[in-house]
């Protein structure tokens, strides 16, 4: 099979490139052919044979020109469409698989594949991983972050509601360029082209789902990991770990507040953001900064307890299914897909709070800080927790590429 990986970047920028960079592995693997449009970058790390990328768009700098021009090309982009003419042709694939091309892309290239294929006769699939909620809200969050609230105002299909809020960076510029690029998209029905859309997370289907242009051809299938499935032998720390975004969205204030609450519990915050400055003079709050690989392993391993305490429409966070792979429980928020991946049944793996709740958060850290013996109950049992490797979570998608699921 012949599969073609659209992304905007093709080196490695965030989740959605980790995503495609270990899916195209995996396809090759089984002896699939795979190559990637995208944008021309110094660091792009995959391609396609006939070398054809769209230039490369910095909404922080460039010229003062191509500022000018970027409203009306995050819109509509006749480049992609020319450039990805251009891999068809040579390539010919069996599958279109789209993941992260809005703004940059732009649907556009929806456009070109639908006439390429009724051209050509060629019976190619076209396949979207909505990692986010990009298709039913301009800033890809159903978030307001003036507000500091979910908005799910856009789910009407009115998008008036993201330049008065400002969604998109606090810019009512950007705001009203993204609301212009989705408006314009809803009308020309462009996302009905779309044979099937990988959801990863049940909750993710199910607000794409009250749009029915989407209804009939959504898919929730929860993202791989490549963190190992066997937790290595580490000894627990007397610590309880936040790795992630320093950030309003994630519930950093709220996490703050509860751990000027509890003094007597050491916190290790892993990561950086725009609150990084908000850790400083707590006594019991250690910031080691951004980490990675074998450093933020022994970190996750070595934690009591990890806390993610999001407070946007989180979908499947791989720091939630990390953790418990590595033997650690998880006190996270009950929203969006989080309460999918922690069970708290009869064999938990963890716990919930309400979200944004820094009382409710400040007792359950609390409770299972004081019993060592639950929270090591939970470490064992998530020693047997497993989710789909890549290869396994491959295996489910060629159904989707082949229209059997």
């Amino acid at each position: 099979m012949k599969v073609l990986i659209i992304n905007k970047f093709l080196y490695p920028n965030g989740g959605s490139e980790t995503y495609i960079f270990e899916l195209g592995k995996c396809l090759a693997r089984r002896g699939d052919e795979v190559q990637y449009f995208g944008m021309e970058h110094a660091g792009r790390l995959v391609g396609n044979a006939v070398g054809a990328y769209t230039s490369d768009m910095d909404f922080h700098g460039g010229s003062k020109l191509s500022k000018l021009t970027y409203p009306v090309r995050t819109i509509y982009s006749a480049e992609a469409r020319e450039k990805l003419r251009l891999v068809l042709d040579d390539f010919r694939p069996d599958v279109c698989h789209l993941n992260n091309f809005n703004y940059q892309l732009t649907p556009s290239v929806i456009l070109e594949i639908v006439r390429w294929r009724e051209e050509t006769g060629r019976p190619c699939r076209i396949v979207y991983t909505a990692h986010d909620y990009q298709l039913v809200c301009p800033n890809h969050m159903l978030y307001n972050p003036g507000a500091g609230t979910v908005c799910e105002r856009c789910l009407t299909g009115r998008f008036g509601g993201c330049v008065k809020g400002r969604c998109i960076h606090g810019s009512a510029a950007r705001s009203l360029v993204g609301a212009a690029e989705a408006a314009y998209w809803r009308g020309r029905g462009v996302y009905r082209h779309l044979d099937a859309v990988v959801c990863c997370s049940r909750f993710l289907k199910t607000k794409l789902d009250q749009n029915p242009v989407f209804a009939d051809r959504t898919v929730a299938m929860h993202n791989f990991v490549t963190a190992p499935q066997t937790p290595p032998t580490a000894e627990k720390g007397d610590y309880v770990l936040y790795f992630g975004r320093f950030s309003a969205e994630k519930g950093i204030r709220t996490l703050l507040a509860a751990c000027r609450a509890l003094p007597d519990i050491p916190f290790v915050f892993a990561g950086t953001g725009p609150l990084e400055g908000e850790l400083a003079g707590l006594p019991n709050v250690q910031n080691v900064g951004f980490q990675s690989g074998a450093a933020l392993t022994a970190l996750i391993a070595g934690a009591r307890l990890s806390v993610y305490p999001s407070e946007w429409y989180e979908n499947c966070p791989l720091s939630v299914m990390e953790s418990q792979l590595l033997g650690t429980p998880v006190l996270g928020a009950d929203i969006g897909g989080i309460p999918e991946l922690i069970d708290t049944g009869s064999r938990p793996t963890g716990a919930l709070f309400p979200p944004g709740d820094a009382d409710a958060l400040t007792l359950s850290l609390r409770t299972l800080w004081d019993d060592p013996a639950r929270t090591g109950a939970m470490a064992r049992i998530c020693a047997e927790r497993r989710f789909d490797t890549a290869d396994e979570y491959v295996e489910k998608l060629m159904k989707i590429y082949t229209g059997e699921e």
